[in-house]
């Protein structure tokens, strides 16, 4: 099972821990990627996602797939905030269930990298001198 979504709404962890829910995993793999006050030595204080929605599902789910078949995985899930996010809060999250840790960590670090360069979301920071700017996948 394998699932790609794009959220509004704050990221629940527990609530997406419980979707993997599976006995046969042994290893459980998560990457929760937070709003920081930094970025390329300027103050950050928020952040705005936008993504082109069918294509980013699309996309998503496609990354997916590859890690379900690359990687000796049982499950795996990817929830991307949209919207304005605060400091701290979660912007994407990536959860991967597998029998043994090395193919776990192999899936979860190959899901938040392809979905950083594949997927069809854009990230603009505001800065504490009162401006804001796009920022490209490969910057932060």
């Amino acid at each position: 099972m394998a699932s790609f979504s794009l959220s509004k709404d704050p990221i629940n962890p527990d609530q997406l821990r419980e979707s993997l829910e599976d006995q046969e995993g042994g290893a459980w793999v998560v990457f929760e990627g937070r709003v920081r006050d930094r970025n390329a030595g300027r103050q950050v204080t928020r952040l705005e996602y936008e993504a082109f929605a069918p294509l980013a599902a699309t996309e998503g789910n496609r990354i997916l797939d590859e890690a379900m078949a690359r990687f000796e995985i049982l499950r795996a899930t990817c929830v991307h905030r949209t919207g304005v996010l605060e400091l701290s809060e979660p912007a994407v999250w990536v959860g991967v269930v597998a029998r043994h840790r090395a193919p776990g960590f192999e899936a979860c670090r190959y899901i938040i990298d392809e979905v950083k360069k594949r997927v069809p979301i854009w990230k603009k920071e505001s800065y504490a001198e009162g401006d804001s700017g796009w920022v490209k996948p490969e910057e932060g």
